[in-house]
């Protein structure tokens, strides 16, 4: 894919998505509240609980278009730390912010503005006080290294031009030890990318849907360990919603037989702070970094 095509995809996915929440601030305002930008059973907010949808802003709840429910498989704890990839109106961020309580923090990250500032409209009307939401792309998360312990998503990764770097970045701001629970749209290993492209078009979350055999691939290939990968429903033929789990290890094998501390990153301990050092003490910052492959070059 070259850069051009990237691009105007990337930019495809911006205006879907603003066009999106500018509908349902639209209806935020109107008497009736807003309705549903996803009308279709395999994606949206009916894939809540209603318990769920009930606890939040209706802006929300009519701003979701994903394909499952990503709390509800994260198992998240109270005092953890969560980071929702493309965070849109911010349903997720919300759930997660009650599930780990007071002493835990919710972040989403987003590149739509119309969708960051509906979704700081849907938390203050919730009145949670432990999220934040970030500007910027899954490729290039604005997070240090080990800041998380859980990262979710909800039908955002397949709507990436550059995967390896969503999977690297991921790795990256998880702490050793921290695991991912998404949803997203996963094709069976027999469809070439054309046959899942006459299925749907990218901004549908079809055509740019990873196999079962390359999600799992591209995980392990970023450092993950325990991959599972678990169909729910079908939303195309031979495409299907599944849930992903995976862990980024405690201990990651560095070079030349070392085994880097717990709190080493990319070859670095206290990786993107003052404090940084090479886990190996035969290289430099730097060269650990470069040498790992690390994303966090600063």
């Amino acid at each position: 894919m070259n850069e051009q095509t990237t691009t105007d995809l990337r930019e495809t996915v911006r205006l879907r998505y603003a066009a999106a929440a500018a509908r349902v601030a639209e209806g935020d305002a109107a008497c009736c509240g807003p309705e549903p930008v996803e009308v279709d059973e395999n994606f949206g907010s009916s894939l809540y609980a209603a318990d769920d949808r009930d606890a939040l802003p209706a802006g929300a709840v009519a701003a979701s278009l994903g394909c499952g429910n990503p709390t509800a498989v994260a198992e998240l704890r109270a005092g953890e730390h969560v980071l929702d990839l493309g965070s849109g109106g911010g349903i997720d961020v919300l759930l997660s912010a009650r599930r780990v309580g007071p002493t835990g923090k919710a972040y989403g990250v987003d590149m739509t503005d119309e969708m960051l500032q509906l979704a700081l409209s849907n938390a203050e009307k919730a009145g949670a006080t432990n999220v934040e939401f970030l500007k910027g792309t899954i490729e290039t998360i604005p997070l240090p290294a080990n800041t998380v312990d859980v990262v979710i998503s909800n039908c955002v990764i397949n709507l990436s031009t550059d995967k390896p770097a969503v999977f690297a970045e991921t790795f990256r701001v998880l702490k050793p030890g921290g695991r991912i629970g998404v949803f997203d749209v996963v094709a069976d290993d027999t469809l070439t990318s054309a046959e899942r492209g006459d299925r749907g078009d990218h901004v549908g979350c079809i055509a740019g849907a990873l196999s079962f055999a390359e999600y799992r691939e591209g995980l392990q290939a970023a450092g993950f360990a325990g991959v599972e990968i678990t169909p729910t429903h079908a939303v195309a033929d031979g495409m299907h919603s599944a849930i992903i789990r995976a862990v980024k290890p405690v201990a990651v094998d560095a070079p030349s037989g070392m085994t880097e501390s717990v709190d080493a990153c990319c070859g670095v301990n206290a990786c993107c702070t003052p404090a940084e050092t090479s886990a190996d003490p035969a290289l430099t910052v730097t060269e650990a970094k470069s040498a790992s492959g690390c994303g966090c070059q600063n």
